[in-house]
């Protein structure tokens, strides 16, 4: 029942499901660590995430690093 329950809600109402369990990891967060660290927990995942999107587009991490980091 639960199963047909969550499918439903990640079918038909994908993009108001996420975002309120977004909303509540948030609340969860602010709440047990604080706005600056909550903040910081953010930018670190959204780095992870740019680094796993470059690994799983098959593009040269060695290659991608020169560029975030070249001489300017």
């Amino acid at each position: 029942m639960w199963e047909k329950w969550f499918q439903f809600l990640l079918v038909e109402h994908r993009g108001k499901t996420i975002g309120v369990l977004l909303g509540l990891l948030a609340s969860i967060l602010f709440v047990t660590f604080g706005f600056w660290r909550t903040v910081f927990i953010a930018i670190c995942i959204g780095i992870g995430y740019l680094i796993g999107k470059q690994l799983d587009e098959n593009k040269n991490f060695d290659s991608w690093l020169k560029q975030m980091f070249k001489d300017r």
